[in-house]
């Protein structure tokens, strides 16, 4: 099967998009960045391909009729199984690359205490591994550092104190070693995971899910062949790749907004650098656009500073600012100067919700400054990019466009992170197709 890609490579997270010869999204993959785009790459594809087998597996199931229950519940337990698959290779690598570690003049007299501790330390993990893939299991992420992490460093400091060994030589061991290990994604074949999951859930399972797992094998048996790959966002030029394979971010999220809503005459995206107002034809393609300045203000990237001086998670920003019941009004939206009023503000007994509302409204009334420049709101407006998922800059971003434009309805998409990789597969597959079509910056 020929496929499409299209890669985002945004500055904190890099997105992919996988895409057939009729213009359907087979899979879809989102990495952190991390700095080191070629990795990025490496694994916002492959995560790409392993979403395309999910789907082919629901074509092959679709076409055999299955009951849907028994699809959905055999299809959960095969993606966790994969992941366990997946889990286990990387913690094999992360254990081999800590014990190659130890070694030389410094490590002489304690070497082989802390490499039984690290063996020890692992095992343990293993032996978690299963119940951290179980049915309903909560794992506050799906990324390996994430999910490694935080139980090595209870498990090393637990094995530690029992061998009597330091618990800061295990935890530099693993630092050193993560970085490697991230920058090294599975090297497996995806095929092979996939069979050895399909395996467990054959053995684990009833008599259907033999059944479903033969039907799986035979869609695992289908070729993705990737005939042509566009690259776009803030890393683009980091990107390996000619000229011919790049487009720009403006052009990839003004026809990716278009795919998603047809009718889309106006796309606000606010990234992690950067935040652009575009507007588009009845085709998609970019008639005007606007960019933010230099400065981080109105961007995702300043929800981050704010984050890290309220000792928060990205994630918790927006539900906390939707409890405001009187939003501060904030003077500075420069991103030195709101983390110092930010610190006067909360020194001065104001509640952090309203100051949150009040930061909120400041970054989408850059943004509507931004709108403004591109030409304006036109009906449909699309928002897209990471604080498109953040609740109290939708409740902003809807007021000021009704107080400013009228009634205009507004596309905000579950997918709207992958906009820009979505434009970049279509370009890849109109290249492949000798249909270039859009307009340069």
């Amino acid at each position: 099967m020929k496929t499409f890609v299209g890669i985002d490579l945004g500055s904190t997270t890099t997105k992919a998009v996988m895409m057939d010869e009729d213009e359907k999204v087979l899979g879809r993959g989102i990495t952190n960045s991390r700095s080191n785009y070629e990795t990025a790459c490496k694994v916002a594809t492959e995560e790409a391909k392993i979403d395309a087998r999910f789907t082919l597996f629901r074509r092959e199931f679709g076409a055999a009729g299955t009951l849907t229950d028994q699809v959905e519940e055999f299809l959960g337990a095969l993606e966790r199984s994969f992941r366990l698959e997946q889990f286990l290779e990387q913690l094999g690598d992360l254990e081999e690359t800590c014990i190659k570690l130890v070694r030389g003049e410094r490590f002489e007299k304690t070497g082989d205490a802390i490499k039984a501790a690290l063996r020890e330390v692992f095992r343990r993990l293993r032996d978690e591994a299963t119940a951290m893939f179980a049915p309903g299991a909560d794992r506050k992420s799906d990324f390996f550092r994430d999910i490694a992490g935080s139980r090595y460093l209870a498990l090393a400091e637990e094995v530690g104190r029992e061998a009597g060994v330091s618990y800061d030589a295990l935890l530099n061991v693993y630092d050193k070693s993560i970085i490697a290990v991230e920058n090294r994604p599975p090297s497996g074949s995806l095929n092979a995971k996939f069979k050895a999951a399909l395996g467990r859930v054959a053995k684990e399972g009833d008599g259907t899910a033999a059944v479903l797992g033969e039907k799986a094998e035979n869609a695992l048996g289908i070729e993705l062949e990737e005939t042509y790959l566009v690259g776009t966002g803030y890393g683009r030029v980091t990107l390996p790749f000619s000229k011919e394979h790049i487009r720009s971010e403006i052009l990839c999220h003004g026809l990716g907004a278009h795919m998603m809503y047809p009718k889309t005459r106006t796309v606000l995206d606010i990234g992690g650098q950067d935040t652009k107002g575009i507007q588009v034809n009845a085709e998609g393609i970019v008639e005007n656009f606007q960019m933010n300045d230099r400065c981080a203000a109105g961007t995702g990237r300043y929800l981050g500073y704010i984050a890290d001086e309220m000792n928060m998670g990205l994630h918790e920003l927006g539900p906390m600012a939707l409890k405001s019941k009187k939003p501060a009004r904030i003077n500075s939206t420069c991103t030195v100067f709101a983390g110092a009023e930010l610190r006067d503000r909360l020194a001065l007994g104001e509640a952090r919700e309203d100051i949150l509302a009040g930061l909120h409204r400041a970054i989408v009334l850059r943004s509507m400054s931004i709108l403004s420049r591109s030409g304006g709101v036109a009906d449909e407006f699309t928002f897209t990019g990471g604080v498109a998922k953040n609740e109290a800059a939708v409740r902003e971003l809807k007021k000021l466009i009704a107080e400013n434009y009228g009634e205009v309805k507004i596309n905000i998409g579950a997918e709207s992170i992958y906009t820009g990789a979505l434009g970049a597969s279509e370009f890849a597959r109109r290249a492949a197709h000798g249909r270039i079509e859009g307009v340069e910056e």
